[in-house]
């Protein structure tokens, strides 16, 4: 089976964005990528998942009320329009399917809130059938911090609760998960975990084999170690430490963005905009604590978003401001990054997802 990659990119004029919409590749031996379609006409096409069986992408719309899903043709990697529903909140900026596949999650990032909207059986989205809102005390930061900012979703391994960052309360949610039930999120009595004041929780990894998440702080370039409680109906996040996502010379303004695990547990990866580059931090095999190795440049001006190939020897990231998608060989014992002169042009690409197998 041919490999593909939807790449979505921002088009408006108040993102001072140069995305035409939404774009599918084809992958190389070499991991090239080859255009092979380009969907205009999407307004801010954003963060993008596939189904497990990649048959079906859905795609939030960045600053609007919408979510979009779209058929796959397997063996060309073409996409066709399947349909579109209100978001049930402004600017959606997340999406994820929950287990079985029968909902969709997404996260509004201005409307704080999650909505669960359900799917037929052909993948079409139905009608937002639960919306929950976001709410806490506000952080001290005066442009950033004004009101609830949830900008992620993930679920635990069990399956039974959602993780949820706001950078705007310096909270991480968490929500009882019941996937078959008419509303599927559930409140819980101990309902979050604060974070230092400021942080501005963004994204979330889960390692594969032990309990630990690693929230990267976009307003402080950190990444939280937090200890995860799957095994009672608890559900709980401990915060262990923190690590920066900056060499310490550095005395310039970033903001973390993005974060990944490599699928052995063993190297964590997050994107700095501002200093431009992608962090390497070793994890201690025993307590899944990092280290901060050290940031190799990402190849161009903000990378909003980066992701390793499923087979882990490559890495894509996601030049937002210089236009460009820049590939990277990963190193397979120590996690290093070295540019492969591997070099794509599309307008301020913010979200990429590769096919399945």
């Amino acid at each position: 089976m041919r490999r593909f990659a939807y790449v979505g990119c921002r088009t408006t004029r108040e993102r001072h964005a140069r995305g035409e919409g939404l774009s599918v590749f084809k992958i190389d031996a070499e991991g090239g990528l080859h255009p092979v379609q380009l969907l205009r006409g999407l307004v801010n096409p954003s963060y993008l998942a596939l189904n497990a069986a990649g048959t079906r992408l859905y795609v939030v719309h960045g600053d609007t009320r919408e979510v979009s899903a779209f058929r796959v043709d397997r063996a060309t990697g073409h996409l066709s329009f399947l349909n579109r529903q209100d978001s049930g909140g402004l600017n959606p900026v997340h999406l994820a399917l929950l287990p079985g596949e029968r909902d969709l999650l997404v996260t509004n990032h201005l409307g704080a809130s999650l909505a669960v909207l359900p799917l037929d059986g052909n993948g079409a989205l139905g009608p937002v059938r639960q919306l929950l809102a976001v709410a806490g005390p506000v952080g001290p930061h005066r442009i950033e911090q004004k009101q609830p900012k949830p900008h992620y979703a993930a679920l635990d391994p069990s399956g039974r609760f959602v993780l949820v960052p706001d950078k705007g309360c310096d909270r991480i949610h968490r929500l009882g998960l019941q996937a078959d039930a008419a509303a599927p999120l559930q409140p819980l009595d101990a309902s979050f975990v604060a974070l230092r004041e400021g942080a501005g929780p963004r994204h979330m990894a889960l390692h594969p084999r032990q309990p630990r998440a690693y929230v990267v702080n976009e307003l402080d370039s950190t990444v939280v170690t937090c200890a995860l409680d799957t095994d009672t109906d608890i559900g709980a996040l401990r915060p262990l430490q923190w690590c920066p996502t900056l060499p310490p010379e550095f005395t310039g303004n970033s903001r973390a963005a993005g974060i990944a695990l490599d699928a052995r547990g063993r190297h964590l990866y997050v994107s700095n905009r501002g200093h431009d580059s992608i962090a390497l931090l070793h994890l201690d095999a025993d307590s899944g604590l990092p280290t901060f190795v050290e940031a190799v440049a990402s190849g161009g001006r903000t990378p909003r978003f980066f992701a390793l190939t499923p087979e882990g020897d490559r890495m894509l990231v996601l030049n937002e401001d210089s236009d460009a998608i820049v590939t990277f060989a990963v190193d397979a014992h120590t996690g290093r990054l070295t540019p492969t002169g591997q070099r794509v042009a599309t307008g301020s690409p913010v979200c990429l997802v590769f096919s399945p197998d």
